[in-house]
């Protein structure tokens, strides 16, 4: 609940995440996602009940959590890789090492030859690659990303879910992960989740495996299995079903 305005956002959520998994979190609009992701974020604390990782209490934002936002939210008077290395840096970390770090990450979102550019140089989706690796370089066990490729036009947000999915085998993050579109759920999520209208409640939890044949087969083949559009239907229902209610 909001002390502010009062409004009861979120009710008898009871959910453990395993290490590893891709958690794709999709429901109607204000269903409280967000607010879920603030509370595992540490950026609010719950009126009641409590949130733990490895058994220990969350009251505050952590470095064992990072957190990416639609908006890609980089310093505009750093380079890309000063962005990157910000964190390492402010941390205490060695320049040849967060240095090297950051080089990797941005190897790995496809942003080595854009070392030296400004943010304000960068599409959309490369500002947000560059926000992903800047949250990777902190080298946090969770990554918490609020609708990451909401913004991004078809082809990119595709080329990107792409990219993800490759970076989450690499590192084998664990990774909540909002989004408004139940393809990308599904898509993307090793297990996936809808929450009800305002109280949020988890109202469908099942595992996926289409994010782990990704490679094997073309992302559009997927997509157009009979699998995935009966799975997408029957979570769309739900999200109709619980948002009327």
């Amino acid at each position: 609940m909001s002390k502010g305005s009062q409004v009861h956002a979120l009710a008898d959520i009871d959910l453990v995440i395993e290490p590893g998994e891709f958690v794709c979190v999709a429901g109607p609009s204000g269903c409280g996602k967000t607010t879920l992701l603030q509370l595992l974020a540490g950026f609010i604390t719950p009126t009641e009940g409590e949130i733990t990782i490895d058994g220990k209490q969350i009251t505050a934002p952590g470095a064992e959590r990072g957190v990416v936002f639609q908006q890609s939210n980089l310093y505009p008077w750093l380079s890309v890789l000063g962005n990157v290395e910000l964190g390492p840096r402010l941390r205490g970390v060695n320049k040849a090492t967060r240095r090297a770090d950051a080089h990797r990450y941005l190897e790995m979102v496809g942003l080595a030859d854009f070392v030296e550019r400004r943010p304000y140089e960068l599409s959309g989706g490369m500002q947000q690659r560059c926000q992903i690796a800047r949250v990777l370089a902190n080298d946090p066990k969770i990554v918490l990303m609020d609708e990451p490729f909401g913004a991004l036009d078809a082809l990119t947000r595709e080329r990107l879910q792409l990219e993800l999915l490759n970076i989450w085998r690499d590192t084998h993050k664990t990774i909540f992960f909002i989004t408004h579109s139940v393809e990308e759920a599904i898509f993307l999520g090793s297990r996936v989740i809808v929450m009800s209208a305002r109280p949020g409640r988890i109202v469908f939890d099942e595992p996926v495996s289409f994010s782990q044949q990704v490679g094997e087969r073309l992302g559009a083949e997927l997509r157009s299995l009979p699998e995935f559009t009966a799975l997408r239907d029957r979570v769309s229902s739900k999200i109709y079903e619980s948002a009327a209610h």
